[in-house]
């Protein structure tokens, strides 16, 4: 669970969290708002619904047909989701995490001031989405990690329609540089640490 958020010594791309490297922000950490980049969008056709995140260009696609889930041995970043409707609330329940993503990223408002917080391929989230008005949305979301928690935690938020909104491309560039640098760097500093300068 590293990140270049730390101060830690970096030697290849795999020090680097998810998000460094443009993959992904993770679940559940990718639902929950950031200083930037906030968007989201939920599209509904017949059998599925899809969630777009703007942060990190992902679009999460949920079937709502009733199929079983994928074979446990198939695991994702962002896991494998199933949704059903209850009234009018919307449950989405998502499993088959490879383990590899934090539960929270480093500047979530509300986590902790490390990105420590691991998940383990047992993770098993459920999201209810529940239009209670034109203009809103209530969220909810309920994590289950019995590998790295006691017990589940649910955080609960309204969301607000802006129509006015604009999603933007989010693109690493390619190459992406600023994992090279930083390894480059920690090197660097490591060796003239070690000659004593």
């Amino acid at each position: 669970m590293r990140s270049s958020w730390q101060d830690i010594p970096f030697d290849t791309p795999e020090d680097f969290d998810s998000w460094d490297r443009c993959i992904t922000r993770g679940m559940p950490a990718s639902m929950f708002p950031m200083q930037y980049n906030n968007g989201i969008e939920i599209h509904q056709t017949p059998g599925y619904v899809l969630i777009r995140l703007e942060m990190i260009h992902e679009v999460r696609v949920v079937p709502l047909d009733g199929r079983p889930p994928l074979d446990p041995a198939i695991k994702l970043w962002m896991g494998d989701s199933h949704g059903r409707f209850e009234g009018n609330t919307l449950i989405v329940e998502t499993t088959n995490f490879n383990g590899r993503t934090p539960m929270t990223n480093v500047v979530t408002p509300g986590a902790p001031p490390r990105n420590d917080i691991p998940t383990s391929e047992s993770m098993r989230i459920v999201e209810r989405f529940t239009r209670t008005s034109d203009r809103t949305l209530e969220y909810e979301i309920t994590t289950h990690d019995p590998e790295m928690m006691v017990q589940p935690w649910t955080v609960a938020y309204e969301w607000l329609l802006d129509p006015e909104y604009v999603i933007y491309e989010y693109a690493c560039h390619e190459g992406n540089t600023a994992i090279r640098n930083y390894i480059e760097t920690s090197r660097y500093e490591r060796a003239q640490q070690a000659a004593g300068r």
